[in-house]
């Protein structure tokens, strides 16, 4: 887990591992020391590294994005971001040097984009705890919004994959569809088949089996309840029979 990293903060230096701008920023937080792990010092970052300090910093900056960093958008991230508590401290110092300034956000989801450029489930997931963030204070204000579409274009995430994530947090008449990346147009049979695809592709289970951090387990248990609920208002809309059963 990379708590176990950032525990390591006080005598290595994680920032020199991760390099680039993330590994700058966690540099100006803790020092440029050799890292105190197991494996060759320099050798490659471990991805949940990776994914957990690109989603503090972007985090961070959408906070920032409106002028205005609220408790609840605070609180948020803390739900998102778990660590145990004698390490709060350093996450919230990343987090804190990070929202200093909206700038700067695009080397970090760039540097985000390359790490998972074949992984890219794991860029929903972060846009995903983005969107969790801008939604934290009731209502995802217009430079939010902007700021999590930027970050979609540099994920290279298609308009249509963004009104899916999106679906998820901002309620819309045609919501439930939008949320399965479904059209009204599809069949019942067509539908299932969808929903069963996305619980099997979604579930959190498959975020523990890939060894990635607390943090993106969450995520996918947010979006796994959005599926389902998103399923559960079409099959009211349409009839249907029960939920079908999530896989174990």
């Amino acid at each position: 887990m990379v708590s176990s990293f950032w525990g390591a903060l006080g005598g290595g230096g994680i920032g020199f591992a991760l390099g680039g701008p993330l590994g700058a920023l966690i540099g100006a937080v803790a020092g440029h020391v050799l890292v105190d792990r197991e494996g060759a010092p320099f050798a490659p970052a471990p991805r949940e590294l990776i994914f957990t300090t690109g989603l503090v910093a972007l985090s961070a900056k959408m906070a920032r994005s409106d002028g205005v960093v609220t408790r609840d958008e605070i609180a948020a991230f803390r739900r998102i971001v778990k660590v145990p508590a004698e390490q709060q401290d350093r996450i919230e110092k990343l987090f804190d040097l990070a929202k200093q300034t909206s700038a700067g956000f695009e080397a970090y989801a760039a540097q985000i984009a390359d790490a998972f450029k074949d992984e890219r489930p794991l860029l929903e997931d972060v846009l995903d705890g983005l969107f969790l963030i801008a939604a934290a204070d009731g209502a995802i204000h217009e430079a939010e919004h902007a700021y999590l579409r930027d970050v979609a274009t540099i994920f290279g995430i298609a308009e249509a994959d963004f009104a899916r994530i999106e679906a998820r947090h901002i309620r819309r008449a045609d919501d439930p569809y939008l949320v399965l990346g479904a059209t009204r147009e599809m069949s019942d049979a067509e539908l299932r088949k969808l929903y069963r695809r996305l619980v099997a592709e979604t579930h959190p289970d498959r975020e523990i089996a890939r060894g990635l951090p607390e943090e993106a387990v969450a995520i996918a248990t947010r979006r796994l309840a959005a599926i389902n609920a998103a399923w559960d208002r079409i099959e009211k809309e349409r009839g249907l029979g029960a939920r079908l059963p999530e896989p174990a």
